[in-house]
């Protein structure tokens, strides 16, 4: 992530859902979903709340992590929870892959190495938290809102899972526990109304882990619903407690253009606001984009690169791909350099093509690439799914538009491509004029630049067809470069933001 000197939000923007914070000293650690990508689950680290940067990912080995071919976009890896816990970091999360279910791993370092997963057989359903009590008995509470005591090392469960408070008599979707101990009462934070437009956040507390517990008054403590603020669909909270005393919330939220009914195209992204508390309840502002100045000096750190010349021995890990990243098929090494990706057949439209992506984190920005595609087929894309995508590809002798928006699947413009290297670009931007109720969030251009150095644009296409609204789900876009026949090289990336 790039190094703010003024807080502002989303504090990690693009794709990063559900978020999880714990704080251990002065450092920070975060960690997010995933869904069908590997490796799994983000790892980020902060010394300030506002500056995020990403040290790993938690599920990054196939003995963690696999994820089967006819699995769907959107299914994977929900939802985690990181609590540290006697000199060890505990993460708790859902594969929702048929028969896998709710696993922890843990680590002594949150860059990883993370553990093997143990299963959990004995935990149904989803969003699963931790929260150890004084004797550390350790309680384990899963969406519905459901508890259940666990032992962590074995995986074993003790009785059936208990009923808590799930929020107000008929509210949708109570999921995201997050259990915690502060001063006399314990509280269980919830997400209530689905992850929508009527999100929200609601709370309640108790003398004991598994209650009885007792509603806010003032619930839902947050939600944007209802309002015209420039952030949506907040919720999924976690809360953390600075050094310094003071307390703050993570949480997701969206942030939807263009006109009516309004689309987001990152996904769902992670925000933070300060929190109060008055008469042992947590009172939550609005989640604004402009953060208030924070009691502490922000505090540098590394930037993330934003051109990768592929230099590395492996792959940074903000690189992601589709559900597995099958050895021979993704290398650094073949020609030192490039990335070489070897195709194994299918196309983009294909759960299992060969694709190494990393998520659009603004709003407007151009992404670029060298390909020689001298000994194959791949290209540039921009990716919600398999049914909604558009792309620049080119073989030996061609370069064309690809888009793909449900059934539709159509080549928009092709073009003949000189022999040699060429370099693929993806530019998104605010939509063209005039605009009305109807105008997209954005405008996606693909093209590619000419021997004499000109770039030509050969599309330029409505962006509303890579949004949530429209393809469904859980996930945001993501662009990056992919193979489909032989043997496509990459010589570098470049990722380029033009403002949030």
């Amino acid at each position: 992530m790039s190094v703010t000197t003024r807080p502002t939000n989303p504090v990690i923007p693009g794709f990063h859902p559900d978020p999880s914070i714990c704080r251990v000293g002065e450092d920070y650690y975060l960690v997010c979903s995933s869904f069908e990508y590997f490796p799994g689950i983000p790892v980020f680290h902060s010394r300030d709340l506002a500056n995020w940067t990403q040290i790993g990912n938690a599920l990054d080995r196939p003995s963690q992590l696999s994820l089967p071919s006819d699995m769907p976009s959107s299914a994977g890896i929900y939802a985690p929870t990181l609590r540290h816990h006697d000199g060890r970091f505990w993460l708790i999360v859902t594969n929702v892959s048929k028969g896998v279910g709710n696993i922890v791993v843990s680590a002594t370092d949150p860059a990883g190495p993370w553990s093997d997963p143990v299963r959990l057989p004995g935990v149904p359903g989803i969003d699963p938290d931790l929260a150890w009590d004084e004797d550390g008995t350790c309680w384990c509470t899963v969406a519905g809102v459901a508890q259940v005591r666990i032992d962590l090392e074995t995986g074993e469960t003790f009785g059936p899972p208990k009923k808590l408070w799930s929020g107000a008599p008929g509210a949708k979707a109570p999921e995201a526990p997050h259990l915690y101990h502060i001063g006399e009462y314990w509280y269980l934070l919830i997400a209530v109304g689905g992850t929508e437009h009527g999100h929200g956040v609601s709370i309640a507390r108790g003398p004991t882990p598994s209650g009885p517990f007792e509603a806010c008054p003032a619930n839902p403590i947050l939600t944007h619903r209802g309002t015209d603020h420039p952030v949506q669909n907040t919720g999924h909270a976690d809360l953390v407690q600075a050094p310094d005393g003071s307390w703050w919330m993570v949480m997701l939220g969206v942030r939807p253009g263009g006109g009516t009914p309004g689309w987001h195209v990152l996904g769902r992204e992670t925000f933070l606001t300060p929190v109060t508390w008055v008469d042992g309840w947590p009172v939550v502002g609005e989640v604004a984009l402009n953060l208030p100045e924070f009691p502490w000096p922000l505090a540098p750190g590394p930037v993330e690169e934003q051109r990768d010349d592929f230099e590395l021995s492996e792959l940074r890990p903000s690189w992601i791909s589709l559900r597995e990243r099958p050895a021979g098929h993704f290398t650094t090494k073949e020609r030192p350099g490039w990335l070489t990706l070897r195709a194994r057949g299918g196309s983009l439209d294909e759960a299992d093509v060969i694709f190494a992506g990393r998520r659009q984190q603004h709003l407007a920005c151009r992404a670029r690439t060298l390909l020689d595609p001298s000994q194959g087929c791949g290209g540039l894309a921009v990716r919600l799914d398999e049914r909604h995508h558009y792309a620049i590809e080119a073989s030996d002798t061609e370069v064309r538009v690809i888009a793909r928006v449900g059934t539709l699947h159509t080549v928009v413009a092709t073009e003949p491509l000189p022999e040699g290297p060429v370099v693929l670009g993806i530019t998104i931007t605010d939509p063209p004029p005039p605009h009305d109720a109807r105008t997209g969030p954005d405008a996606v251009s693909l093209g590619f630049e000419r021997p004499d150095g000109t770039f030509t644009t050969l599309a330029t296409l409505d962006g509303r067809y890579l949004s949530t609204e429209v393809a469904g789900g859980f996930t945001g876009r993501v662009i990056g470069m992919y193979a489909v026949s032989g043997t496509a090289h990459f010589d570098w990336f470049d990722y380029e933001p033009h403002g949030r």
